[in-house]
């Protein structure tokens, strides 16, 4: 019982550890947000703000392309070869990543210029002064120089393209062992709706963690591409994955609020103006103007994003600076006694 209850206690105070510290760099990025809003407003209506209206343009028009039907198709078919049982949970993954697929491909363009150009943008705005390293910045934040963002730009144009094909494998890595479990069970003679129903929870478990945790070390790699220079491509990846260990569950946290805040932008989008537009037959003046407004919001989610994944940034590098010191502080006192 002591066993159990000590295990209780550090796994309360863990989750503890973990929610405070993603509230204090939430709340740092919102300062910083509304302290330089001035800098950040530009940035979402001149950056970000194509790159969300070719998000909510391609979701408008998802649901009558062909492209979208012929990848559902062809995932529904590879479902099948691969001997996975038709259930609710692969007929939900199917659409899911159908969407996902053609949603990437759509804004591959803007994604590549603009949504790259906004996160060189912001990261060089929150970049700490020249003349104090790993300090807050004091000065009034200011635009950056055009210098600044186009030397940040193949960094993060190379991170980007490799973050792409880790995403892919890891999409593989999951799916590869569904295929292997769901292989054992039919072997072993676990074929009932009951062993199906729990393979498939623990798919879409397996399945979400994994995505969740390539996606937010992706993250801290484009922030690490735009923060460090000559760091690049599986450089910043390596240098992410260092950066986070041990602060997943608080990157995790992290990517919850701003996720949620565009993804209610897109559904709000999809309310107000896409069905009101089927309805009416056109676009009218407005409900352009509407659209706009909400696609400015998704916008300024995008840039609040951008800003956590940086303020993030920092929390782990002071983290990994004080263990550094910490390891130290034996040797040094060892010097000291001999």
């Amino acid at each position: 019982m002591a066993r159990r209850g000590g295990l209780l206690v550090g796994y309360g105070a863990s989750s503890s550890a973990t929610a405070w510290r993603a509230g204090r760099v939430l709340r740092v990025a919102v300062v910083a947000f509304f302290d330089g809003y001035h800098c950040f407003s530009p940035v979402a209506a001149l950056l970000a703000l194509p790159f969300s209206a070719a998000v909510l343009a391609s979701q408008a028009m998802a649901p009558s392309s062909p492209a979208l039907r012929g990848a559902s198709s062809r995932l529904r078919e590879m479902f099948h070869a691969a001997g996975f049982p038709p259930s609710s949970f692969f007929a939900l993954l199917n659409g899911k990543l159908s969407q996902t697929v053609f949603t990437f491909a759509a804004t591959l363009p803007f994604a590549l210029t603009f949504l790259l150009l906004a996160k060189a943008c912001v990261a060089a705005v929150l970049a700490p002064a020249p003349d104090a390293p790993g300090t807050r910045r004091q000065r009034r934040m200011s635009l950056p120089r055009a210098a600044a963002v186009a030397r940040a730009y193949p960094a993060l144009l190379a991170t980007h393209l490799f973050n792409s094909f880790v995403m892919l494998s890891a999409n593989a890595a999951v799916f590869s062992l569904l295929f292997l479990a769901f292989g054992a069970a039919d072997l072993l003679g676990f074929t009932s709706t009951a062993s199906t129903l729990a393979l498939s929870a623990a798919g879409a478990i397996a399945y979400s963690v994994a995505v969740g945790v390539a996606t937010v070390v992706c993250n801290l790699a484009l922030v690490v591409a735009a923060m460090e220079r000559g760091v690049a491509g599986h450089g910043a990846l390596l240098r992410a994955c260092v950066l986070i260990r041990g602060s997943v569950p608080t990157a995790l946290a992290l990517a919850l609020p701003t996720n949620l805040g565009m993804a209610a932008a897109e559904a709000l989008f999809q309310l107000r103006v896409v069905s009101q537009r089927r309805k009416a037959g056109r676009l009218a003046p407005g409900l352009a103007g509407e659209a706009f407004s909400v696609a400015y919001i998704h916008a300024l989610c995008v840039v609040l994003e951008i800003i956590v994944s940086c303020m993030f940034y920092r929390s782990c590098c002071k983290r990994t600076e004080a263990d550094e010191l910490r390891e130290l502080e034996p040797e040094e006192k060892g010097d000291l006694k001999a």
